[in-house]
């Protein structure tokens, strides 16, 4: 399955000046959203994530998601894992899972996001579900920026990975985009204007 040419057919994969949340520029930008639009193809890749956690033979009773971007990746991959589903939403600038969602004891959950650049909203969301009593037993993303290490890919993990090096990433693809600071970004010295898309602004 070739995850970038699926990206590209849906207008996910965009090429311009963009300023990441971490504040640091890059010419592409991954928008997940355009790709988990369409039903058939979210189906389609939960299944081709879900055929590798079934693969390594971990037992999973439960997908939770950090909203908002997880939200979708998370319930198509429980669907494809035919297991239950939560999310952990932030209040007040904090991770938590309300709305009547319940973890029980010793459950093991799979973290799903749509992305994964650093882990730090996964690793929110899987401190909640421990704090809960909940088991984590691994990380799911459709796409991964290439700053943590994920089963089968050589990439390895950069200092500014935030997820436990215990726990397997499974992901679909690495998508390793150079980033630069707005000091050093050569499109702000040709005089452009970085844009910043996706659920924090746009």
């Amino acid at each position: 399955m070739n995850i970038e040419q699926i990206y590209k057919d849906a207008d996910a994969l965009l090429e311009g000046h963009f300023k990441l949340s971490s504040g640091n520029h890059s010419r592409f930008y991954l928008q997940s959203a355009k790709v988990l639009e369409d039903p058939k193809t979210a189906k389609l890749l939960a299944e081709e994530l879900a055929k590798q956690i079934k693969a390594s033979g971990l037992k999973v009773d439960a997908v939770c998601s950090p909203a908002l971007g997880g939200l979708i990746a998370g319930f198509a991959l429980a669907t494809a894992l035919d297991v239950r589903f939560i999310f952990a939403e932030r209040v007040d600038g904090e991770m938590t899972i309300r709305r009547g969602f319940e973890v029980q004891e010793k459950e093991n959950y799979i973290i799903c996001e749509d992305i994964i650049t650093t882990g730090g909203s996964a690793l929110e969301a899987a401190k909640q579900v421990e704090n809960a009593g909940g088991n984590i037993v691994a990380y799911a993303a459709l796409a991964n920026r290439g700053f943590c290490s994920r089963e089968g890919s050589d990439i390895k993990a950069k200092p500014n990975c935030k997820l436990p090096f215990d726990k397997p990433l499974f992901a679909l693809e690495d998508f390793t985009f150079e980033m630069y600071s707005p000091e050093d970004c050569p499109m702000c010295k040709e005089g452009s204007v970085a844009y910043k898309p996706g659920s924090r602004g746009n």
